[in-house]
């Protein structure tokens, strides 16, 4: 698939929880490389491409050795496509290993010197937009929570707006969950990061942690700043499971990303999400292009339906 790749957009790629182990299979029956590998194959049609953003629980054993492995093939990918990589931590994810091996996320960045065990966070320019991720993990704990020395930060790093505005990347999403294994476990500070954003420039925010599609807003004074949860690669969450169950699938999903450009002054820009499924079923359907043509041809408005004529 071509994609719109024009001055003024940023097209993203966005994968989350790819859990990679570097030895022995996720819930006993997940080889986390192979899945990340035909996650990756199956996004092959994606010709066009600035950035892949992995947003959190990158690793499940965070060792060295399972970010080397997800470093080898995400960029391997992206490198292809002239694209940029970038990686946020989640509760997963051990900061010594990620450090060691990702340094703070973003590309051409050091690795920590002092043992690996400082928040992982930072920013990058691309194309006039500016990526900012964040470190909402809690060592030894599954929640998420963003500590005041970050938030500071991230204050003073958004007080001058960027050319395109800035996409905002955290493991943890700002909004409520809707499975009851997330109740617990989300976001404990939302308001923390609310007050952060204030007057801001930050058109997007991205997450994982939830391993099912999401689309919300952050409510920030006036602002609906929108949030996209990307499905697991590792496996996908069910939200039509049973009431009080919660049931994962042999599965995985990404999301491919649009933000199109708007003025350091306006309040919002517009943001585009596709949803990719990248599971091994069978299709229902294969329509051939002339096909698409011809039922496109009896089912599209007319003029007299569109308003414009």
């Amino acid at each position: 698939m071509s994609t719109s790749n024009s001055y003024g957009t940023l097209s993203i790629l966005h994968l989350s929880d790819t859990h990679l182990l570097a030895q022995g299979l996720h819930s006993k029956s997940v080889d986390t490389r192979q899945t990340l590998l035909e996650a990756l194959r199956s996004l092959l049609p994606l010709e066009e491409l600035d950035l892949l953003v992995i947003s959190g629980d990158v690793s499940d054993d965070g060792t060295p050795e399972s970010y080397r492995s997800v470093r080898e093939l995400a960029e391997d990918y992206a490198h292809r496509r002239d694209a940029l990589v970038l990686y946020a931590i989640g509760n997963h994810d051990a900061r010594p290993g990620f450090w060691a091996v990702l340094g703070n996320g973003h590309p051409g960045s050091p690795a920590e010197p002092d043992g690996g065990q400082l928040p992982v966070y930072g920013s990058t320019l691309l194309g006039g937009f500016r990526i900012v991720s964040l470190d909402s993990s809690v060592p030894g704990r599954t929640h998420g929570y963003l500590d005041p020395g970050q938030l500071d930060w991230l204050t003073g790093e958004l007080s001058t707006p960027s050319e395109s505005g800035t996409v905002l990347v955290l493991h943890h999403p700002p909004v409520e969950p809707v499975t009851p294994l997330h109740d617990g476990i989300e976001l404990q500070n939302p308001e923390a990061l609310v007050d952060a954003l204030q007057g801001s420039d930050v058109r997007l925010i991205l997450s994982g942690h939830y391993h099912h599609a999401l689309g919300d807003t952050l409510l920030v004074g006036d602002r609906a700043i929108p949030v996209l949860v990307a499905p697991g690669v590792v496996n996908l969450n069910d939200v039509l499971a049973a009431e009080g169950h919660e049931r994962a699938l042999r599965a995985s999903g990404a999301q491919f990303v649009t933000v199109f450009r708007a003025d350091p002054a306006a309040a919002a820009a517009r943001v585009r999400s596709l949803p990719l499924n990248l599971g091994r079923a069978e299709p229902l359907f294969d329509l051939p292009p002339e096909e698409v043509a011809a039922i496109s041809a009896r089912i599209s408005a007319r003029p007299d339906e569109s308003g414009n004529g």
